[in-house]
């Protein structure tokens, strides 16, 4: 028989003291909850009227919340433009009143060790090793005024293999949570972190890779809650792994069976569970956030996967185009092996880009073919076709990938002109516009403003008032 335990009476004084203990706790836990909430949803609209992903906001392109210009020239709308030395080709990323950039400065410093560039071996298009030291350099710009606010070091070192003529040392992209700069130079093999006052917070060596003939990496970090996301796919050993944003500890690591690709990964949540989406030749691969568990996989991409992936609120759409064209919706709710299946919710077989993404705004996709400007819209939901592959004219090459805003696409060519779209089933070329420079480096939207990275400057695209 169960044990009877008495309660001790509560007197009628303690009885009052605890329930209004009871209420005063009630009271703060409301009001912690509440401040909670409202913090959540004040980095929620600082994101979105931000560019603090290399896509954006929303990862696909798209700033709901910009109205940049129409038109500019080098004598029109230009707010300001500021020198930026050395090289690279990362997005601008914007959050509140600053601007990061990325860039590889060669320092001339020679290793007489080294062979030279002229005494090497002729390699696939002409590339060679570096036989110098190189400063990895993070920049901090004034939106207002695009004057310097500080710059730091995060890597000096020779870079164990070169790059494509095309390609740079600082071709990543940095991120932001709103709290810290996140920055990798996959060349250095450093991921490097600072406040937004250019303080050192952690910093991780990822050692070196291979990639396919040297053609230097591509890839960005992605922020999503605590946790720092990067794919490192190469000619040797890839993996995709997960680091604490905090301290940048490894949290998960996984090991993949591809060889060189230059996507982002895209990170989603769908029914409750936070997704890390990475495209590649064998697989499209999904693993699960919180611990690097794989999820699904679809197989169908061709080579050298540039490219990051889209999502919308049911499917992923990922896109290559080298030797070859792939582009498949896969349903964000599939498990295992869903390659050949009805998981596959629709897919393309000509059109695709090679080195652009996609642009999905408000359910069309926008791409080009290959680095061409050859433009293709389908609709995202059964990859009908909403305008038939059209060219763009006063394009010719395209490396930079589109963006959208005020119901208007920008695309930019290799020589630095920008064509402007209406978002429309048919082509309907609202402007052209140049700024005498070229431009590989995809732009940033926010506010007001279009911020292009050429190949000498950062400019800064306003109407003025």
């Amino acid at each position: 028989m169960d044990k009877m335990i008495s309660a001790t009476p509560v007197r009628r004084a303690d009885q009052a003291t605890w329930l209004r203990q009871l209420t005063v706790g009630a009271l703060l836990a409301c009001l912690a909850c509440c401040a909670g909430a409202a913090h959540a949803q004040q980095d929620s609209t600082a994101r979105d009227q931000a560019w603090h992903h290399w896509r954006g906001p929303l990862a696909n392109g798209v700033n709901p919340t910009a109205d940049p210009p129409l038109t500019w020239s080098p004598d029109q709308n230009i707010a300001w433009k500021s020198a930026i030395d050395g090289a690279g080709s990362s997005t601008p990323i914007v959050w509140g009143d600053k601007i990061f950039l990325l860039t590889a400065i060669n320092t001339g410093q020679v290793d007489p060790d080294l062979p030279k560039p002229e005494d090497q071996p002729r390699r696939p298009f002409g590339i060679t090793y570096p036989n110098t030291q190189y400063q990895f350099v993070v920049l901090c710009l004034d939106r207002r005024t695009g004057k310097e606010q500080w710059r730091q070091t995060a890597a000096q070192l020779i870079p164990a293999e070169g790059h494509h003529g095309d390609n740079n040392f600082a071709s990543a992209s940095p991120t932001t949570d709103g709290k810290r700069l996140y920055c990798w130079f996959g060349s250095a093999g450093t991921m490097v972190t600072y406040d937004f006052n250019g303080q050192l917070l952690w910093k991780r060596d990822l050692g070196q890779v291979n990639m396919r003939r040297s053609f230097g990496e591509g890839s960005s970090p992605v922020i999503h809650g605590d946790r720092l996301v990067l794919n490192r796919d190469n000619d040797g050993q890839s993996y995709v792994v997960a680091l604490d944003a905090a301290n940048g500890k490894e949290l998960w690591r996984q090991q993949r069976d591809e060889l060189s690709t230059w996507m982002t990964p895209l990170v989603v949540t769908h029914a409750g569970k936070t997704q890390v989406i990475c495209s590649a030749s064998n697989y499209v691969r999904s693993y699960d956030l919180a611990n690097g568990k794989l999820l699904w996989q679809c197989s169908g991409q061709v080579g050298n996967v540039t490219p990051s992936p889209v999502a919308d609120d049911a499917c992923v759409i990922c896109m290559s185009g080298y030797r070859g064209s792939a582009a498949y919706a896969i349903s964000l709710d599939a498990t295992g092996d869903v390659s050949g299946t009805d998981k596959v919710s629709w897919q393309q077989d000509r059109g695709t880009p090679y080195v652009p993404s996609p642009l999905l705004y408000d359910g069309w996709l926008f791409y080009n073919q290959s680095n061409d400007a050859i433009l293709s819209v389908v609709n995202a939901a059964d990859g009908a076709e909403v305008m038939k592959r059209t060219r763009i004219p006063g394009l010719r090459r395209v490396y930079a990938s589109p963006v959208g805003a005020a119901n208007r696409v920008y695309y930019v060519g290799r020589d630095g002109t920008t064509v402007v779209l209406e978002r429309s089933d048919t082509l309907r070329v609202l402007a052209t516009n140049a700024i005498g420079e070229p431009v590989d480096a995809s732009p940033a939207v926010v506010g007001k403003q279009l911020f292009l990275r050429g190949r000498d400057h950062l400019f800064c695209i306003e109407a003025k008032k």
